[in-house]
C-alpha cells in the first residue's frame, strides 16, 4: 500500500524535466549505487522548497551526480527559469561538495547542459575541509553525505546559516533501521539516529521530519530562543 501511494503521488506531481530524466537514466546505467540519487518526487520537493525560500546562497554537502543540485538551483535568486535555465542574472550561487573525484565529469556535463556552470560551484574534496574555506552566510543547506558525520556537518554549518534559514538532511529514516534501537547498529545507522536526537534537543532550531522516500529532516534556525 505504501509503495502504491508513493507511485500515486509521483503520478500526480509535475513530470520530471527531460534533462533530469536523462541524468536519472545515466546515473542508473553507470553508477554502482544509483539509489543514492534523489528520485523525481524528492527532486520536485527540493525544488519547491528552494523556490519558496528563494535563497541567495545554497550549500549542498554530497553532490553525487548532480540531480539535487540542479533541482535546488531552480530557486536561486534571481530565479533562473525553466530547464535548461535561461535569462540568468547575478545573484544566487549554489556551492556543492563531492568527495568522489570520479563523479566530476557527469556532474559538470549536466550542469553545463542545464546552463548552470556559472551558478553552481563544484568542490571536490572532504566537506569538513572545504566548508571552512567558504566565506558565506547560507540561506539553505542540504546534507546528503557520510551518514556517520551528520552531526559534524550540522555543527560546522549551523553558525553560518542565517537566522530564519534552513538546513535539510536526507536519509534520516535510513531504510527504517533507526526504528530498531540496538547495539548492533552500524556506524551509519548510529550516526543518523544520533543526529535526529541531537537536532530534536537543539534549542537553536525547530525541526520537522517528513517520511518522504528515506526521510527528509527540515530544520529552521530560530529567529529567537524558545
Amino acid at each position: 500500500m505504501k509503495k502504491n501511494i508513493y507511485n500515486y503521488a509521483e503520478r500526480f506531481t509535475a513530470p520530471e524535466p527531460e534533462l533530469l530524466h536523462r541524468l536519472h537514466r545515466e546515473t542508473y546505467l553507470t553508477q554502482t549505487h544509483p539509489q543514492m540519487m534523489a528520485d523525481p518526487l524528492q527532486g520536485m520537493l527540493l525544488q519547491m522548497i528552494s523556490q519558496m525560500i528563494q535563497p541567495r546562497r545554497i550549500l549542498e554537502i554530497g553532490t553525487f551526480t548532480g540531480y539535487s543540485a540542479i533541482c535546488m538551483a531552480a530557486g536561486l535568486t534571481p530565479p533562473p527559469g525553466p530547464l535548461p535555465f535561461k535569462g540568468r542574472g547575478r545573484g544566487g550561487v549554489l556551492h556543492t561538495i563531492e568527495s568522489n573525484p570520479e563523479l566530476e565529469p557527469i556532474i559538470r556535463k549536466y550542469l553545463n547542459e542545464a546552463s548552470l556552470a556559472d551558478l553552481v560551484v563544484l568542490h571536490i574534496g572532504d566537506a569538513m575541509e572545504v566548508i571552512p574555506t567558504l566565506e558565506e552566510t547560507w540561506d539553505l543547506v542540504y546534507i546528503d553525505a557520510d551518514k556517520s558525520r551528520y552531526i559534524d556537518y550540522y555543527n560546522l554549518v549551523l553558525p553560518r546559516v542565517r537566522t530564519g534559514g534552513f538546513v535539510l538532511a536526507d536519509n534520516v529514516l535510513w531504510d527504517g533501521k533507526v526504528l530498531d534501537a540496538t547495539e548492533r547498529w552500524d556506524k551509519e545507522t548510529r550516526g543518523i539516529a544520533e543526529f535526529n536526537a541531537f537536532v530534536l534537543q537543539d534549542e537553536r532550531v525547530e525541526n520537522l521530519l517528513l517520511p518522504v522516500r528515506d526521510g527528509l529532516m527540515i530544520i529552521r534556525k530560530r529567529i529567537s530562543p524558545p
